[in-house]
């Protein structure tokens, strides 16, 4: 027996969501799926997935808040990841990327052989890779996600405190906890460049949450700035060559 293939709705606009229902309607006559839930934003389709096994997400790609790109990047983490069709009516920013079929998509409006097609392909279909998912970014991500005892952690970028490096991964610090992600702390500067500073080679403290600069005991007892954090206790050393992080911040305050 055919196994059913686990389809999950994600679109901000309930006729869109609709016009799929109908859509996978007509596409179960040739294929055996079900249709495991329906969500209005990214946040709420990983709540979705992390507790109904899903094979394949139908993922709107703009939508306010999280976006659909954000959101594919976080369900990468699942294990197994589903495979993810990007539903768009905008296609100029995205087709260089969709040209080599690293991610498939379907242009808005979506007739029914295009879905059965895109259906039928995914179940052989790798996740999409970082590098791809980054090349389609339309803005920085809301939130980092950490895979933790089975399940997908979201960690909204606003209650970071500091990105520290730590071998192959990154300690993201907020007021409650650290949580441990596979990131590189080089693309995270790049993408998070506004809202974070870097105050020696590996860390980066968000802007917002620097309360200020003293002077500390440094290794062999020299001194050396370190800066001084709201939400946490622990003083992060600044490095000689990001000495003038300080300049900068006494020189605005």
């Amino acid at each position: 027996m055919t196994q059913l293939l686990r389809v999950a709705i994600v679109d901000d606009e309930t006729p869109a969501r609709s016009r799929l229902r109908d859509l996978l309607a007509d596409c179960a006559e040739q294929l055996p799926l079900e249709i495991v839930g329906e969500a209005d934003n990214g946040a709420d389709a990983l709540q979705l997935v992390s507790v109904q096994p899903t094979d394949v997400v139908l993922l709107d790609i703009r939508m306010p808040g999280m976006d659909g790109i954000e959101t594919a990047q976080h369900l990468r983490k699942f294990e197994p990841p589903p495979a993810v069709i990007f539903t768009t009516a905008y296609d100029a920013y995205a087709l260089k990327a969709f040209e080599v079929r690293a991610i498939d998509y379907l242009l808005k409006p979506i007739r029914a052989a295009r879905l059965l097609e895109a259906l039928t392909l995914a179940r052989s279909k790798a996740a999409p890779k970082v590098e791809v998912l980054a090349q389609l970014r339309i803005a920085p991500r809301t939130a980092l996600s950490a895979s933790e005892r089975g399940k997908v952690h979201l960690i909204p970028v606003s209650a970071i405190i500091y990105l520290r490096a730590e071998l192959k991964y990154v300690t993201v610090r907020t007021r409650e906890r650290e949580h441990l992600v596979e990131e590189s702390l080089t693309r995270l500067e790049e993408e998070f460049g506004e809202q974070f500073v870097r105050v020696h080679r590996s860390c980066l403290v968000a802007r917002s949450a620097i309360r200020g600069f003293e002077r500390g005991s440094g290794e062999g007892g020299d001194s050396q700035w370190e800066v001084l954090l709201n939400g946490c206790d622990e003083r992060i050393a600044v490095s000689r060559r990001q000495q003038h992080i300080v300049r900068e911040f006494t020189k605005n305050q």
